[in-house]
This record gives structure tokens, C-alpha cells and sequence, in this order.
């Protein structure tokens, strides 16, 4: 159990229903006889989430220093239901490399008659000299959510981070749109203490913003990509813009040296395919390696 987490859960079904979990994980770089390579050194976890074994897919380099450390994020309920609390924690230590993904979709349920909200906080760090590479599965949300996600990224000065959040609302496929509810997400990431980016975005369908052409516009998927260290960034900018299928539902810029490129549409697996193809793109100029697609987004 990560040892800065006061958690207590209840089994209860009224107005203050809730059930904790949390996960607390650290990347270390170890010199071995092989070479360098990434390891778990702390993996700590109360409630239902867990990690598998780490991958290593990528081949070492000249210099025999392993490629990134994939590991995968398990969260075996599927899923977030009124009172549930996830608290997410990972940091990377110096020169140290990490890809963190998961194994299918979060969802986000239907509250519960007393309208309890559900609450997910992600808290990523990452030393001078690391790299993680943050690519969870898309996030479905339910007609009749309630809660609030909230990412927070620190990163130290020198070190590389890349990636994404991909939102669908409803499950248009099904006849049934979301209609009701009300999330809150929030973004915030720092440089040395220093930010850099600042988001808070209120999604609630009964709100004028959300089908106004000056807001969502009755969007139902939306997603966001970042990149940050890139050595060229208009270059990059550039190469994203003429190597990806020209659409009006996308677009890339650059701000206070975050890469940000933002998908606003109605197709999951269009913004799932645009983030992955930016993705193999912007690695081999962020990490200087080609992307490695994880098996389990195969599966």
C-alpha cells in the first residue's frame, strides 16, 4: 500500500458510498552486464489495481542499453461506478525509461441513484534524463456519469514525456448519446515547478457550451496528445501536419514548449488511429527510437 495514502473503503449503497484503490509505481535504471535497462523497483497497491510483469520488446542499442520498460496497467472491475476513488501514481527516475499503457477501455458508469460521483487523480513524475510515455486505452463514458478526472505531470528539467487522453461520451453505436451527467477533467503539467500547461474543462450536456459551435459543438469523442523536449518543435509541427490525414477535426501547435494536437469529432477509432500514427511519428524524434506498439493493444 503506498505509504503516503490514507485510504478507507466501505461497502456501502447510500449518499456516501466509496471504494478506494491505489497503485504507487517507480522506475529505476540499473547497470547490469548487458547494459543499462530500465527496472520496476516499486510496485505498491491497495484495492483492485495491479500491474503485469514488465515487457521488454524493444531491442537494445549499439551501446547495449535496453529500450523502454512497458508495463501494463491493470484495473480488473473495468471500470469507475459511483464512490469508486482511484488514485494513480508513477514516477521515472533518472535516464530511466518507461511506457505505461492498459489493457482495454476505462469506463465511466452510470451514477447511481443518489447521484455519487466517482473520482480518478493521476499523479506522474519524471527526473532529469527519463522518459515515459503515457498511452492508455480510450476512455468511455456512460450516459448518466458523474466525476471528476484529473492528471497531474511534473516533469524535471531534461526529461521527455509523451502522451495522451482519448474521451468518448456515450455509446452512439447503441442508440444511447450522452445526454445526461456531468464530468470535470483537469490537466496540469510542470517544468521544474514552472507551469507550462493549465487545463480545466467542464463536460455537461445540458450546458449551452456543449453543443455551441464555440464549445464542443455536440462533439461526442474528443482527444488530446502531447509531447514535450522535442528538439525541433516546428519541425515536427510541420511533419505532423503533412504526414496526417488532413481533417478539420484536428489540429497541432506548439506552447510553452508542449506539442499539443487536439481531436474534436465523433469517431473513436478516428482519434484512437490519428494519436497512434502521431505517436510512431514523434517518437523516433522525442526518444530517438521507432515506436514499439504494445501486444496487448493487439489483443
Amino acid at each position: 500500500m503506498p505509504s503516503d495514502h490514507a485510504i478507507a473503503s466501505g461497502h456501502r449503497f447510500d449518499g456516501e458510498r466509496y471504494w478506494a484503490a491505489a497503485i504507487e509505481l517507480g522506475f529505476g535504471r540499473r547497470e547490469e552486464p548487458a547494459g543499462s535497462i530500465t527496472r520496476l523497483v516499486r510496485a505498491r497497491h491497495q484495492g483492485p489495481l495491479r500491474v503485469q510483469r514488465p515487457f521488454y520488446p524493444e531491442p537494445r542499442d549499439a551501446k547495449g542499453e535496453a529500450g523502454s520498460c512497458h508495463v501494463y496497467l491493470l484495473h480488473p472491475p473495468g471500470g469507475l461506478v459511483s464512490g469508486d476513488a482511484l488514485s494513480i501514481r508513477a514516477e521515472v527516475g533518472e535516464g530511466a525509461r518507461a511506457l505505461i499503457t492498459t489493457p482495454a477501455a476505462n469506463k465511466l458508469y452510470r451514477a447511481d441513484s443518489h447521484g455519487v460521483a466517482w473520482t480518478q487523480h493521476t499523479r506522474l513524475r519524471v527526473e532529469a534524463g527519463g522518459e515515459l510515455e503515457w498511452l492508455p486505452q480510450e476512455t468511455i463514458a456512460f450516459d448518466g456519469s458523474r466525476g471528476v478526472q484529473s492528471t497531474e505531470l511534473s516533469l524535471a528539467e531534461g526529461a521527455l514525456c509523451l502522451g495522451w487522453e482519448v474521451l468518448a461520451l456515450g455509446r452512439p453505436a447503441g442508440e444511447l448519446p450522452f445526454v445526461s451527467g456531468h464530468l470535470e477533467q483537469r490537466f496540469s503539467l510542470t517544468r521544474d515547478g514552472r507551469p507550462l500547461w493549465h487545463e480545466r474543462q467542464l463536460l455537461d450536456p445540458t450546458h449551452p457550451r456543449f453543443a455551441g459551435r464555440w464549445g464542443q459543438g455536440g462533439a461526442s469523442v474528443q482527444a488530446t496528445l502531447w509531447a514535450v523536449g522535442l528538439a525541433d518543435e516546428a519541425g515536427a509541427v510541420a511533419m505532423l501536419r503533412q504526414a496526417l490525414p488532413a481533417s478539420p477535426r484536428w489540429a497541432v501547435t506548439v506552447r510553452q514548449g508542449v506539442l499539443l494536437l487536439r481531436y474534436l469529432g465523433d469517431e473513436r477509432n478516428e482519434a484512437w488511429a490519428l494519436c497512434q500514427e502521431a505517436w510512431k511519428l514523434l517518437r523516433p524524434l522525442l526518444l530517438g527510437r521507432e515506436a514499439s506498439v504494445p501486444r496487448i493493444w493487439m489483443t
